[in-house]
């Protein structure tokens, strides 16, 4: 008797959980539990006859927590319950997907753009320092560059340090990847904190122009000039 209730519970099939949908998980509003309860719906269709008792018995859940699921992501338009005329002409309550997967298009397509935008900035990036170079990048320059950005580097703090490079007279990217190396240590990481180092840089030169001009000997010097005059 045992074995045939294992048995049985064995046959009953698999929750499927689209690793994609886990790996937008942050994209959506709404709590964990409401997140798996959503993923379940998807595996009965886009549309089916709305029975809580089912969704209680089949996710161990009493039926105040099957109907405040069902009440939040109705809210919060992930899905619709709406009242449909069956081929019986009879009318039955149905909860629909539609809204939920409207959401994720759009959250894809949101995705999509974005990585299209940074592969478009990205293209820029190694134009621009192929402009400043007067050259076509070598295969290992690319690979500098993309470990540059794959590290988090801003492009605009890579063209400051280009601008660095240029500067100085060393238009190599061994030089450039040396600066940024150096700015990330004295945690500069944007265009403003590079300015703001500079500014740093210069008053600590003046303070210390300064302070020779008050530690000279004038008189000392002063004494200099008439022993070599005698």
């Amino acid at each position: 008797m045992k074995n045939s209730k294992i048995i049985e519970l064995l046959k009953k099939g698999n929750f499927v959980v689209p690793l994609s949908l886990f790996q937008l998980r942050d994209k959506f509003d709404i709590s964990f539990p409401e997140f798996i309860f959503l993923i379940y719906l998807t595996n009965l269709g886009s549309q089916f006859i709305f029975d809580p008792s089912r969704l209680s018995k089949d996710l161990n859940l009493t039926l105040e927590e099957v109907l405040s699921y069902i009440d939040n992501l109705t809210e919060k338009n992930y899905i619709s319950l709406e009242v449909i005329k069956n081929d019986k002409n009879v009318m039955e309550e149905y909860v629909i997907l539609d809204l939920f997967y409207e959401k994720l298009t759009n959250i894809l397509i949101a995705d999509m753009n974005q990585e299209k935008i940074e592969e478009e900035k990205n293209s820029n990036i190694f134009e621009i320092i192929e402009k400043e170079f007067a050259r076509p990048l070598t295969s290992m320059e690319y690979e500098i560059i993309s470990a540059w950005l794959e590290d988090g580097t801003r492009e605009d703090l890579i063209i400051e340090a280009l601008k660095e490079a240029v500067y100085s007279g060393v238009c190599n990217l061994r030089y450039i990847d040396k600066i940024i190396f150096e700015w990330s240590k004295k945690g500069i990481r944007t265009p403003e904190d590079v300015q703001n180092n500079r500014l740093k840089f210069r008053k600590n030169q003046e303070k210390k122009e300064k302070l020779e001009l008050f530690e000279y000997d004038w008189f000392e010097d002063g004494e200099d000039e008439e022993n070599s005059v005698d």
